[in-house]
């Protein structure tokens, strides 16, 4: 099912249960029922409910959108250190300079096809993947400089090889959800609250009343959702991708 679709549906659902309720409410109450009297207890109590929630609502969306810009940004970071580990590479003799670009496509390719997936469905890397890399260190650090010029490129070349790892490993790390479960508990029960709350204002069966209520509900299942989009930054809509990797490395498959 469209990730869209289930937002919706969501928002249908959340807009057609508080006006449901509202009606069903308002056929409940006798003919000497007055909705123009609310305690102003209870005006502040919303009020202070719906202002918590909304930071927390805030904070939330912050730290998913961030984990999603730090997730790319390892990607990006990964990609341009394998790609200046390629370029570099042209001061080695043909042998070994073929040998180190052929690797590192072998990995880039590898990540842009397998892995890629591997993390969208399981939120974890591949065994392959580290195999691969580790080859291209191998490559790099194993090779003894012929000459000053050689030499002087052989430390940035390893020190971009451990860029790139280190990159991999935070990609790793951030594959998964970000929010944990109390969190999540947190968020649903604060808007099931603040949703509820409607009702403690006496809300009128008005269409203006009624319309705001609806809007009200489907703001906050909006937000909801877009927390949790963003919450796994390589396998949903808003998600991070492999565009570094295709930029630096024309031609690859995925």
């Amino acid at each position: 099912m469209s990730e869209w679709l289930v937002l919706t549906l969501a928002m249908a659902a959340a807009c057609g249960v508080v006006l449901l309720v509202t009606v069903l409410r308002h056929r409940r109450t006798g003919a000497d029922y007055d909705a123009s009297e609310t305690p102003d207890v209870i005006e502040y109590m919303t009020m202070m409910i719906g202002v918590v929630y909304a930071i927390v609502l805030g904070l939330a969306i912050a730290g998913v959108w961030e984990g999603r810009s730090s997730a790319q940004e390892y990607v990006r970071v990964e990609a341009q250190a394998l790609h200046e580990v390629s370029e570099r590479a042209r001061v080695y003799p043909d042998d070994v300079r073929d040998r180190i670009r052929a690797d590192v496509h072998a990995y880039v390719g590898h990540v842009v096809t397998t892995e890629w997936d591997t993390m969208a469905a399981k939120g974890e890397l591949t065994d392959r993947g580290a195999q691969l890399l580790a080859r291209v260190r191998h490559d790099v650090t194993d090779y003894q400089p012929k000459s000053d010029f050689e030499a002087q490129a052989y430390q940035p070349l390893v020190d971009q090889v451990a860029i790139a790892d280190d990159a991999r490993g935070a990609r790793g790390d951030s594959a998964g959800a970000t929010m944990p479960g109390v969190v999540w508990f947190g968020l649903i029960t604060g808007g099931l609250v603040t949703i509820g709350m409607i009702f403690a204002l006496q809300i009128r069966r008005t269409a203006r009343e009624l319309a705001l209520a609806g809007l009200f509900s489907a703001l906050f299942a909006f937000l909801l959702f877009l927390i949790w989009d963003f919450d796994a930054p390589y396998s949903r809509g808003v998600a991070a991708t492999a565009e570094p990797f295709h930029a630096l490395f024309p031609g690859l498959g995925g």
